[in-house]
């Protein structure tokens, strides 16, 4: 890891919006990836000054037109909420960045809808420009570590997996109300790693608690995975967020919270010998098929501990940086992944309870 100074060659880039997931995560991430902040855009004029210094932009506007008129630079970041009526306003910014010239990396949930696509493709594919959108969970230790482990012919292949994330999703005579639909907006942030792991669904269907708006998926590929992605609306607040398990063939992982992974190896055994189970009096097995354990610790100042580094921020701004600076598109959180992700979305909104849904 070079911190952004080393680096001999940087993206220039602007950035548009200083609010305060901004100033928490996405600029300090600036500091550790092949970066150079040219301008900075906030149509508050106080904060945005403040924010322009504190993370050393040249410049400052009050409004993004300019910048994009005045400045040289290679991309733009957008980092702004949603409108008052639940609607993103990342596919008119972008649109705008884009066909200024600039590749353009977004945050989330990119769009509303699976339409505003059309968006972003007619602005990139005439300008030959580069999208990108934030799903950090693709770009976290713990869950990249898990990718390597179930690619690996030990793990045997992946059969099953399961994951937890606190989303709830609106009763079916709500879902036509954008405004509404704004929490089930995070479905984005579990999928989106589902689709790191295992690809594009080949289908799904899923129920629905009346009580909480929580419910379970059953998702299928047509790799043969099969996995749940339950979806625990009406969690406590003090429950950690998330948990995967993936189960391959005498092999399993899990990750807890995020940052908590257990990998459970294949000829793994408990107690004294292979025979006789029943008679063994030690759970303790060979250390050759142990289960491996990796965690952070938090005594120390380091990065690997730094919260823009175990969510995935400094991960997903370094991927957009370091592929246009080698001339080439970003891998993951491309245009691609987004209308997958937003088509499987879309289908699941206007979808029904217990029918079989196939995203399109």
């Amino acid at each position: 890891m070079r911190y952004s100074y080393e680096h001999e060659e940087r993206l220039r880039v602007g950035y548009i919006g200083a609010g305060e997931y901004s100033y928490r995560t996405i600029l300090p991430s600036f500091r550790y990836a092949p970066i150079n902040l040219v301008a900075l855009v906030d149509t508050d004029e106080d904060r945005g000054l403040n924010v322009a210094r504190q993370f050393g932009a040249r410049h400052f506007y009050p409004n993004h037109k300019a910048m994009l008129a005045q400045e040289e630079m290679d991309a733009v970041f957008i980092v702004v909420g949603l409108d008052d009526k639940g609607h993103s306003r990342y596919p008119d910014l972008a649109d705008e960045t884009l066909r200024a010239g600039f590749h353009t990396w977004i945050g989330t949930p990119p769009c509303t809808s699976s339409d505003d696509i059309t968006t972003f493709t007619n602005a990139c594919l005439p300008h030959h420009k580069y999208l990108m959108a934030n799903f950090k969970k693709m770009f976290m230790p713990a869950y990249v570590k898990a990718l390597q482990i179930i690619e690996d012919p030990d793990f045997g292949g992946v059969s099953t997996f399961s994951m937890r994330y606190p989303v709830s999703l609106p009763a079916s005579e709500k879902r036509e109300d954008d405004a509404a639909m704004i929490p089930f907006l995070e479905f984005v942030h579990p999928y989106s790693l589902l689709l790191r792991l295992f690809g594009e669904c080949e289908g799904l269907t899923y129920m629905r608690s009346p009580l909480t708006g929580g419910g379970v998926m059953n998702i299928r590929y047509a790799s043969g995975v099969v996995g749940t992605l339950h979806l625990t609306g009406g969690q406590s607040l003090t429950s950690p967020l998330e948990r995967l398990e993936i189960v391959g063939d005498d092999a399993n992982l899990v990750v807890e919270n995020g940052i908590r992974l257990l990998y459970y190896r294949a000829g793994g055994r408990r107690g004294d010998d292979e025979k006789e189970p029943e008679r063994h009096t030690s759970f303790v097995g060979p250390d050759d098929t142990a289960p491996i354990i990796w965690e952070p610790e938090f005594s120390l100042g380091r990065l690997y501990n730094k919260q823009l580094f175990l969510q995935g921020y400094v991960g997903s701004v370094t991927h957009f940086a370091e592929r246009l600076l080698a001339d080439a598109p970003p891998v993951h959180g491309n245009l691609v992944d987004i209308l997958h992700i937003m088509n499987v979305y879309d289908n699941i909104r206007h979808g029904q309870e217990n029918e079989w849904i196939t995203p399109h």
